[in-house]
């Protein structure tokens, strides 16, 4: 009789955690909000050079002053970026997907952070620059379409941990990426523990931003990566603290750990196996221990210090 109560109870524990988040995705869903997109990358390319002014008028944010118009007319009729355009249109010529896409990203945005604008939407074709895929500025949002073109194209000359973020389903990963900068202040102190938080409370956001993501593509892993990282979670925890790294300033941890890389250089055997940032990954583990045992609002974790945030989590990395 007691373990036919305990299903049950678990079953009524189920079905009111997930009405309890189809009734928030329902009033997300209900936000009046309608994205424009701006396709300077197509109006760029497909302006003739004697109506470059025109352009220049409709769109004077992307011509900044002390460039000649004869820099913009080479530009548009140079083989090399004439077929760029001609690649990004073969995948992008209907964006109306990705528009909804970016229209749901929003929604979430505006119920979680009710005091951000509605941005206006560019898409360019820019210089390649990995850096800088998505560019967020207050009420403005540029997102570089040469870099979503999928991590085999042939125009990409780049390491493969860098070009498995080139797919299309980045795209919204990235834009968060970008948002979370004016969101989440800088770590208080160098420690590796709070630049652990930091990037972990960047990951977090997009737990509540992009509900419907993999882990994967919310932090630019390959699924086995995911995978390793879960497997070996108490082993780098235990590496951590043996080797006294948490409140360590040392900022050759952040490359060694934090940044992008192509593995994480505990310098051992296990290094060539490691995806880069699994620092990141374990300082995201601790903000969602911190979530789970804590009662706090999305804003007031953003906001909450590294130190307090790892004394609360109650994080046990899994064995």
């Amino acid at each position: 009789m007691k373990k036919y109560f305990l299903i049950i109870t678990l079953i009524s524990i189920v079905l009111f955690s997930c009405d309890k988040k189809s009734k928030v995705e329902k009033e997300i869903e209900n936000i009046p909000l309608e994205i424009k997109i701006n396709r300077f990358d197509k109006a760029f390319f497909e302006t003739k050079p004697k109506d470059l002014q025109k352009l220049k008028a409709q769109y004077p944010i992307f011509f900044p002053e002390g460039n000649g118009d004869s820099i913009w007319i080479e530009k548009m009729q140079n083989p090399l970026w004439k077929e760029l355009y001609t690649e990004v249109e073969k995948k992008y010529s209907d964006f109306s997907s990705q528009t909804t896409e970016i229209e749901s990203l929003f929604k979430h945005i505006k119920y979680y952070f009710p005091e951000t604008k509605t941005p206006k939407v560019f898409t360019v074709i820019s210089e390649m620059d990995y850096h800088n895929k998505v560019i967020y500025l207050n009420d403005m949002l540029v997102i570089s379409l040469e870099l979503y073109l999928g991590k085999e194209h042939k125009f990409y000359e780049f390491p493969e941990y860098l070009k498995q973020n080139f797919e299309s389903n980045q795209m919204l990963p990235d834009i968060v990426d970008a948002y979370s900068v004016s969101k989440i202040p800088l770590p208080s102190d160098e420690t590796f523990l709070a630049q652990m938080i930091y990037s972990g409370k960047k990951l977090y956001i997009k737990d509540v931003l992009l509900p419907n993501y993999s882990d994967a593509n919310k932090i630019g892993y390959k699924e086995e990566q995911i995978t390793w990282c879960q497997e070996n979670e108490g082993y780098m925890w235990r590496y951590f603290i043996e080797k006294k790294l948490l409140y360590d300033t040392d900022q050759k941890l952040i490359p060694r750990f934090i940044n992008p890389a192509p593995f994480s250089k505990f310098y051992l055997e296990i290094d060539n196996e490691s995806p880069g940032r699994v620092g990141s990954w374990i300082g995201w583990q601790i903000v969602r221990s911190f979530i789970e045992n804590n009662e706090v609002s999305v804003q007031q974790v953003l906001q909450m210090d590294a130190k307090e945030i790892f004394e609360k989590s109650k994080y046990k990395p899994k064995k």
